[in-house]
């Protein structure tokens, strides 16, 4: 799922304003790709222009972006550009690379082991945009409580971990992705999906959804949705009027507290 990790206020603008998405302390990014960003992903293909790196001048460069949290706990910026040549990492055999670079594997589940010896699952797949195997560590990502109005079980949260397709009973199929932009294929347009926040649900809208691996297209019934996505669909917009009115008060209260402060 797609949830913020990373605060706007943190951003590297310096490095945004290299790749010229940033200037004067603003940002001059989409919303789709901003909010990717914050959720520890990586945009869509985007075209940088007039860049200089290492003293030469690149009139523009295909790449996509994502952020890397460093040693002293501020955000880079990494670009990941088309190489040329993919570069196969080391826990992967040949074999198990060609499938991935093929598209014969969605995906491939590995167990390593980190810097300090501790052992990591983690799931290898292949963007073919970049040409560039993506490493996803498995205990980072966010599986769904609910899906349609549909709880999850623990054997479904963990299948959706491993990358594997997660089938629900209102015939909605979904299945992680890091090469997606939104982290997440499914055999229908769109669907409501839902986590559990301090003891409530917090409701989210994924629509534009690319379909399943292995399918070329969307099937005819991809726009035809469940009662329960429509039930929750219905509690989400409640859930936005209701955050709205929280909010307006507050900006009543702040108009007013600025007005009385310049006077």
């Amino acid at each position: 799922m797609i949830q913020q990790i990373y605060d706007e206020q943190d951003l590297p603008l310096e490095d945004l304003q290299k790749v010229g998405l940033a200037k004067d302390g603003r940002l001059n990014l989409k919303d789709d790709d901003l909010t990717v960003l914050l959720a520890g992903r990586r945009t869509g293909m985007l075209r940088l222009e007039n860049l200089f790196s290492d003293g030469l001048h690149i009139p523009y460069l295909d790449a996509k972006l994502s952020l890397k949290p460093n040693p002293i706990g501020d955000l880079d910026l990494l670009v990941h550009p088309i190489y040329k040549l993919a570069e196969k990492p080391s826990f992967l055999t040949y074999g198990e690379a060609e499938k991935l670079e093929k598209g014969d594997a969605v995906n491939i589940e590995k167990m390593i082991f980190d810097d300090d010896g501790y052992p990591k699952n983690i799931l290898v797949e292949f963007d073919k945009d970049t040409n560039e195997f993506i490493v996803t560590d498995q205990a980072r990502i966010l599986a769904p409580d609910r899906v349609n109005g549909e709880y999850l079980s623990l054997d479904q949260k963990e299948r959706y971990r491993k990358g594997k397709e997660v089938k629900l009973e209102d015939g909605t199929t979904i299945q992680y992705s890091a090469t997606d932009t939104n982290g997440i294929r499914s055999n229908k347009l769109a669907f409501i999906a839902s986590v559990l926040i301090d003891g409530g649900l917090s409701f989210a809208l994924y629509h534009g959804l690319n379909a399943l691996f292995g399918q070329k297209k969307h099937n005819e019934d991809a726009d035809v949705y469940s009662k329960g996505y429509y039930e929750d669909l219905e509690k989400m917009q409640e859930q936005a009027q209701d955050k709205k009115q929280r909010q307006e008060p507050e900006k009543e209260y702040a108009r007013s507290y600025t007005r009385t402060g310049s006077r």
